[in-house]
């Protein structure tokens, strides 16, 4: 009996491991399955793709920002006008921050994977959108501290279950290093939705919106800053967090977003 006790145990291991097996086999035939019956749609055309969400087509109407643009906001240059030379737009209206970088431009298809992230909760968009932003931002992030995502309000945060801004920043944090601190920068009073807003009203709408949490200024203090967002369009929510992390003694503070809008004259950053 004793000597029966030993194979009985080995019998019942050798079972338990060729269930698992077969589970395991039964699993991945059902993924491939799911897999073909629902294909992978590219989020801007809608057209079956293998990979990060956006298909070849696609791909090549996205218009990254490259040199020569402005080193102060990041905005792309027709032709190169020389070293350190100021945009229009920097030299008009000098913004808090002190440099903005954009991944690409805020086109259809950049609108496209914007939207899908913030509003129809595609979170599988983050991890390449944020790719592409630590490429565009390399030169801010090898002199950066901390990621400050720009916060929504808890009210919006509630409705939304998550923040578009901070997923890109957790994305930015593995592919860098960079820490992100999510809570130091807060938004104290609701804001209502800037789309169709004028310059001056944007800047209305977000003045005294945000403020460094005071059990949190140490995060803050003398500490060069990333503040990081999907879009940047006039600049007045950046500007407005720029202002709060300087009050609280921000080292510096830089702006890094995945699209930015580069007509001047529909939107004038």
């Amino acid at each position: 009996m004793e000597a029966e006790a030993p194979r009985s145990r080995s019998i019942s291991t050798h079972l338990r491991g060729a269930l698992n097996a077969c589970r395991g086999a039964l699993a991945l035939t059902s993924r491939l399955a799911l897999d073909i019956a629902l294909p992978t749609l590219c989020v801007a055309c809608r057209e079956p793709v293998d990979g990060e969400g956006v298909c070849a087509q696609c791909w090549a109407k996205l218009s990254f920002i490259a040199p020569p643009f402005c080193p102060r906001l990041g905005i792309p240059f027709v032709y190169d006008p020389g070293p350190d030379l100021l945009s229009m737009e920097a030299i008009a209206n000098p913004p808090a921050y002190a440099r903005a970088r954009a991944a690409v431009r805020y086109d259809d298809v950049a609108r496209t994977l914007v939207h899908a992230l913030k509003y129809q909760d595609r979170t599988d968009l983050a991890p390449a959108m944020g790719r592409w932003m630590a490429r565009a931002g390399h030169e801010l992030l090898g002199e950066a501290d901390v990621l400050i995502p720009v916060p929504l309000h808890w009210r919006r945060g509630w409705s939304r279950r998550y923040n578009q801004s901070g997923a890109l920043a957790r994305v930015i944090e593995r592919q860098t290093g960079v820490k992100v601190v999510a809570e130091a920068l807060r938004r104290v009073r609701p804001t209502q939705q800037q789309i169709g807003l004028s310059r001056s009203q944007r800047a209305s709408n977000v003045q005294g919106a945000f403020k460094v949490a005071a059990d949190r200024s140490t995060d803050i203090q003398g500490r060069r800053v990333i503040l990081i967002d999907d879009v940047l369009t006039t600049g007045a929510t950046a500007d407005a967090c720029a202002r709060a992390l300087l009050r609280a003694k921000a080292a510096s503070v830089d702006v890094l977003v995945f699209a930015r809008v580069v007509d001047s004259h529909k939107a004038p950053i």
